[in-house]
């Protein structure tokens, strides 16, 4: 009877396990035709995507192309540049700096720089780096001038901190009052790149190297981003996917560029390599043996710095919070980062529990009447991912 009732268990286990992988094929099938229905219906040349369940890769995938004319196809291996997602690279570089009491994220940033940043409409209030990573600083890009600091790569340019200079210090060529909030730090939340850029300076200034060297001697080495870099001289140009924008109903190629102020979003990467990044944030600052942060700093750059008490007066908390250049989205039921630049579009988000996560790229930029599909493949992502989720646990 015993072997009777074991063989007749081994049975139901295997339909089961059978049973599970038949689903998940068919949800396979359903995820690459809704993703490619919407790239064929929004005319989004290449993507790549990636499912972390539990803090573990389980599925990649790229559909399209990473150069539409040679038929080359986006795979999780295509670089790309990653725009604003960069931002928290420039944010576990601070805190490193803080596990080794070099910057205090709460102390006047002029205590860092060789010029002085102060905003006019408040001289004497002080602006931390707290202030900078949560975009509450007062500091703002202005447009169209931010358009100016794409830049052809090769050509010359100002370095970061002339250029920071130039834009922040009374005299310089790019200063104005319109650089600055007329609301006191930490009062009012104005997302910014050029406030990103002035952190990352500041970790260069800190360090005595530049963000691009101290990244990839801590944060991609250990991790094995070997295809990660700040600037196109860094990573194998082959392998990185063209970029298109999308005009009327036009798809057109455009030039490869970076950007002056690079800390706040010139990070090229692949999908395949960010999610080791982005599972390390989701485990305590580990990726399988390699640790780039202290439990105690990814607990203190994820955790929520605005609170009732405290909160900038235009942000509500049950749609927006922050971390250390990390942010809760789509109505505060995710956290991570996103990324827009021309030509690109990436999403780098986990629900909250941090159980299901998803990474994607797009190398189109869309027009703003499509924005939405973006957040539509997300949630096809997400979904998808729940499902790899039941079927491990079946």
């Amino acid at each position: 009877m015993k072997n009777i009732f074991t063989f007749t268990l081994a049975l139901v286990v295997i339909f089961q396990s059978q049973r599970a992988i038949s689903q998940t094929k068919s949800t396979t099938s359903n995820i690459d035709e809704l993703i490619e229905t919407r790239l064929k219906e929004t005319g989004i040349v290449g993507l790549g995507a990636a499912i972390i369940v539990d803090k573990k890769l389980v599925w990649t995938k790229g559909y399209g192309y990473a150069d539409r004319d040679l038929k080359t196809p986006f795979t999780p291996n295509t670089i790309m540049n990653v725009a604003s997602t960069a931002k928290a690279f420039t944010g576990v570089s601070l805190m490193r700096l803080v596990e080794e009491n070099k910057i205090s994220l709460d102390e006047d940033i002029n205590t860092y720089l060789p010029f002085k940043v102060i905003n006019p409409n408040f001289p004497n209030e002080k602006i931390t780096l707290r202030h900078l990573a949560t975009h509450t600083s007062g500091l703002i890009d202005r447009y169209p001038f931010y358009d100016s600091t794409y830049v052809v790569p090769g050509k010359p340019r100002e370095s970061l901190g002339e250029f920071l200079k130039n834009y922040f210090v009374p005299g310089g060529k790019y200063y104005s009052k319109d650089n600055f909030l007329k609301s006191k730090p930490g009062t009012y939340r104005s997302y910014g790149n050029f406030g990103a850029g002035l952190a990352g300076y500041i970790v260069e200034l800190r360090t005595g190297k530049k963000l691009n060297e101290y990244t990839k001697k801590y944060i991609f080495n250990p991790l094995k981003m070997d295809n990660s870099g700040w600037f196109l001289s860094e990573v194998n140009v082959k392998n990185h996917t063209k970029l298109y924008n999308k005009e009327g109903k036009d798809i057109k190629q455009i030039d490869l560029y970076e950007g002056i102020t690079y800390p706040d979003g010139g990070l090229r990467t692949t999908v395949n390599e960010l999610s080791r990044f982005f599972i390390a944030l989701l485990n305590e600052g580990v990726y399988g043996k390699t640790s780039i942060l202290k439990k105690e700093s990814v607990k203190n750059m994820l955790q929520f710095q605005h609170t009732p008490i405290n909160k900038p007066e235009n942000v509500n908390l049950d749609k927006l919070n922050s971390g250390i250049f990390w942010a809760t989205k789509i109505g505060a039921t995710t956290i991570g980062h996103n990324g827009s630049d021309p030509g690109v579009r990436v999403f780098m988000l986990s629900d909250l529990n941090k159980e299901v996560a998803v990474i994607f790229f797009a190398n189109t930029s869309l027009t703003d009447s499509e924005e939405g599909v973006y957040f539509d493949i997300y949630e096809d992502l997400y979904k998808y991912g729940l499902t790899l989720k039941k079927a491990q646990t079946n």
